[in-house]
């Protein structure tokens, strides 16, 4: 069984958003100075969930940049605790000095906490909380265009938003399902090649570390290679040297390179939607 999430440190400060209740979920909710929710985006949290510190904080860049950004909570308060956090996949110059027994160790430590809980957030149980959070937002008054960044568990499902809005039998958009106008995966994690990138019909970036040991770079290649087939929908897949999974949210600010990988992809994420949603 993979790690899936469970690695990375808590960031320090403190969030300047507030909590409220969205479409049935608790929300945590950060506005951009002007109040405007013409740019929304639906961040899609990973296994850590919706009061993770680091999510919120990413969540207050966003809004300073301009967007209005909402991080329910789709885990329903079933959230990881955060000791997990350096669990699972360390830093690089950790993962050196690790021995067998420490691995083994993990690997216990992974298959006992995810055995359980990965059913409880399957897709059948998870998608259609997304999709009827971003059908919420669409239709509040304000709101022009929505996005989706996802982390790492949350990182399919915001590809799985860029397929689009499903629509009835007829084609129409009447009761259309879920579907973003853009969005931005981060280091995804229990992804389907070729199944979840095919459908994709709306612009998708996505940030993945080298040394990603839940997405290999002959995956990524596979990814890259069904995306270039879409020469009408705006894609681009950004590799950062030697960051490992969860290294969007879950850097060390200590370490110098990989805090320049985090603002770097900060930045990637930011710059998309600035160009798709606008």
């Amino acid at each position: 069984m993979s790690a899936c999430c469970l690695s990375g440190a808590v960031h320090d400060g403190k969030p300047t958003g507030r909590e409220d209740t969205i479409g049935g979920l608790q929300t945590y909710i950060s506005e951009p100075a002007t109040g405007s929710k013409k740019k929304s985006i639906v961040f899609i949290t990973d296994v850590f969930g919706w009061q993770f510190p680091n999510v919120r904080l990413l969540a207050d860049e966003y809004a300073k940049a301009g967007f209005y950004a909402y991080i329910p909570d789709i885990l329903n308060g079933d959230a990881l605790p955060h000791e997990f956090l350096q669990t699972i996949e360390p830093s690089l110059k950790e993962q050196e000095t690790l021995g067998v027994a420490g691995k083994a160790k993990n690997a216990a430590i992974v298959a006992a906490t995810l055995g359980t809980w990965l059913p409880k957030h399957r897709e059948g149980v998870t998608r259609p909380l997304i999709d009827g959070f971003v059908n919420t937002v669409r239709m509040t008054p304000g709101t022009d265009k929505v996005g989706a960044i996802g982390f790492c568990f949350g990182g399919r499902y915001a590809v799985l938003q860029a397929h689009g809005q499903s629509k009835d039998a007829s084609g129409s958009s009447v009761g259309s399902v879920g579907g973003v106008d853009a969005a931005y995966a981060c280091h995804p994690s229990l992804v389907t090649i070729p199944g979840d990138f095919e459908p994709v019909s709306v612009p998708l970036s996505m940030a993945q570390g080298t040394r990603d040991s839940l997405l290999d770079m002959a995956s990524v290649g596979k990814i890259q290679d069904i995306l270039a087939q879409k020469t009408q929908v705006p894609h681009e897949i950004r590799l950062y040297e030697d960051q490992v999974h969860g290294f969007t949210l879950r850097s060390d600010w200590s370490n110098e390179k990989d805090k320049k990988a985090m603002d770097d992809a900060t930045q990637q994420g930011i710059e998309w939607f600035e160009k798709y949603l606008s």
